[in-house]
């Protein structure tokens, strides 16, 4: 075997088998229904038990449960919102499972985690300006934004503005506002904090937006997607009565099966078709620790579900002008797995941000090195980093852009949809450039870093009421936004159905824009990657030995985590060993 040809298999440590079938040892005995991740439990004992998702065919969902309950196994959870069931089997129940006609796929009940890592740098204190607003732009009062994570400490910094908490670490009950790790707080401060105990220095970037916490993740940032189903469903159904506009997801999983097939993607595009803003961190995968190099491929779950909002993330080197920002090493690059999607959507700034701690918490007393002073000397922040951070931010602008929007026209006009949102700030997105002056491709950095001026500038244009097909535009805009002394193009490109959009498109109320329409990122990839001739898009994608990725080469045998993702009490990300020493 070639070395280019090892390094495109997906290998972790005997156990997560390959994407690519072709490679797969187990070819011979697999079962379609199955997830990547199953197909490798199934060399195990087969009386070793593993929580799976059972999505099932309509109708039959009570009968299953029915029949699972009489043969002694423990039902976790019930998802209506995508007819499914959460369960613990003995892997020797699989193949049985499988064969049924009314039994549509089988996926893991994965472990996931925060996408967020300590790091020990200092903090930028310009985050509004280098996105574009000013102490007069949008604040996003009276939108909400609905925080899936480990809690939310209630900070000074948020006011009275945490209007509900559920915590589903504790089947969904509604509860005081807590956080016993601490990365739910301090994406909640980059999303809506005020800064208050700063002096206003510290400020998150929709400083008047609602905050809905559910919490999802434990005391160690870990949990599982079967939480994060029930959570998703419950916010789908009351997001009128809780406020919901915008759900921030900073946490994932490895790709283990197609968008078509997997569960938490599923709940997400539900959420997205209830009108519903779905933003997701892309993951922490764009770079090997073993060897430096950055590769490819290592978008997380849900970050692959084709609705969301994916972002990646971007170091703005503490300065207000974009000229001098460079894409994190570590923000996971596209294409995803199994699909080939064109992600991550945007980047957004993710380096080294600060925002409010929660005392006691996990992060803040196994990390006493990354707390900073409030203006009264307490150590009342935080500094991380991470496409959690990233997406946070990109959460704050969604709801700032929804807001803007809803003042700029009566109230009795429909909303602003969530994927002319996504348009929205793909669309207002400024080019990153690498040191040599040339952008990064777009399965780097997406259609550019956001823009919250430019977006908000662009959606207090948008008048939602008039005919499908017309213009929506009510005064001009120009595409471009001035940074500090450094003024930038719009990107004007969105991506959807297999094409970039591009121009004057964004500018019409087309139908592309309406909930029921499932956003597509499936693409061709720019000019700047050769894929090869002997690519294979059959059921999985096939990474023939003749692609040429320059230095940037695809993920080798460390993409995936080992037995302990699956199996093993030690979850995915360590603290300590993320990406703390990158320069």
């Amino acid at each position: 075997m070639t070395s280019r040809c090892r390094v495109v298999t997906l290998i972790a440590s005997g156990l997560l088998l390959t994407a690519l079938a072709a490679t797969t040892v187990y070819a011979q005995d697999r079962l379609p229904k199955l997830d990547s991740a199953l197909q490798a439990a199934r060399q195990r004992d087969g009386s070793f038990r593993v929580g799976v998702i059972l999505q099932i065919q309509s109708g039959r969902r009570m009968p299953i449960r029915q029949q699972l309950e009489a043969n002694g196994f423990a039902i976790r959870a019930e998802h209506r919102l995508i007819n499914a069931i959460s369960v613990e089997v003995p892997i020797n129940a699989l193949s049985g499972l499988a064969r049924r006609p009314d039994v549509l796929s089988i996926s893991i009940d994965a472990p996931l985690q925060a996408s967020g890592a300590p790091n020990t740098a200092s903090n930028s204190s310009v985050l509004r300006e280098t996105l574009g607003l000013t102490s007069a732009s949008p604040r996003g009062e009276g939108a909400g934004v609905a925080v899936f994570d480990s809690g939310i400490h209630p900070s000074p910094d948020f006011e009275n503005r945490i209007t509900a908490f559920y915590d589903f670490t504790r089947g969904g009950v509604a509860s005081v506002p807590y956080d016993d790790y601490g990365h739910g707080t301090h994406v909640a401060g980059l999303i809506g904090g005020t800064g208050l105990l700063s002096n206003g220095v510290l400020q998150g970037v929709a400083p008047s937006v609602s905050l809905i916490g559910f919490k999802v993740l434990d005391s160690s940032g870990a949990g599982l997607v079967s939480t994060v189903i029930s959570a998703l469903e419950f916010a789908t159904t009351y997001r009128t009565e809780l406020g919901i506009d915008v759900i921030n997801l900073s946490l994932g999983h490895p790709i283990f099966e197609s968008a078509a097939t997997d569960p938490l993607v599923a709940a997400v595009e539900n959420a997205v078709r209830a009108g519903i803003v779905v933003v997701v961190s892309a993951g922490n995968y764009g770079i090997d620790p073993a060897t430096g190099l950055s590769g490819y491929g290592g978008i997380a779950s849900p970050g692959n579900a084709p609705s969301a909002i994916t972002v990646g993330s971007m170091n703005p080197r503490k300065t207000v002008i974009r000229a001098d920002d460079r894409i994190d090493p570590f923000s996971s690059r596209g294409p995803s797995w199994f699909d080939g999607f064109a992600k991550p959507d945007v980047v957004a700034p993710g380096r080294t941000l600060t925002a409010p701690a929660a005392p006691g918490s996990t992060l803040a007393i196994n990390h006493p090195e990354l707390l900073v002073r409030d203006a009264s000397g307490s150590l009342s922040y935080i500094t991380l980093s991470g496409t959690s951070m990233a997406a946070a931010v990109t959460s704050g602008i969604a709801a700032v852009v929804i807001a803007a929007n809803r003042v700029a026209v009566p109230t009795s006009h429909p909303a602003l949809p969530p994927n002319a949102v996504k348009a929205i700030l793909e669309y207002t997105g400024v080019r990153v450039t690498e040191g040599s002056g040339l952008p990064y491709n777009r399965l780097v950095q997406g259609a550019g870093a956001v823009n919250a001026g430019g977006a908000i500038e662009l959606a207090t244009a948008i008048d939602t009421s008039v005919s499908t097909g017309t213009w929506w535009l009510t005064t001009g805009v120009q595409p471009q936004t001035t940074f500090g002394s450094e003024t930038d193009e719009w990107s004007q490109e969105y991506i959807w159905d297999n094409t970039p959009g591009y121009g004057f498109s964004i500018y019409i109320n087309s139908p592309s824009w309406g909930s029921n329409i499932v956003w597509s990122d499936t693409i061709l990839w720019g000019d700047n990657i050769l894929w090869g001739d002997n690519i294979l898009w059959g059921e999985n994608i096939l990474w023939g030995d003749n692609i040429v990725w320059g230095e940037n080469i695809l993920w080798g045998d460390n993409i995936l985590w080992g037995d302990n993702f699956i199996f093993g009490n030690n979850i995915l990300w360590a603290d300590e060993s993320l990406w703390a020493d990158i320069p």
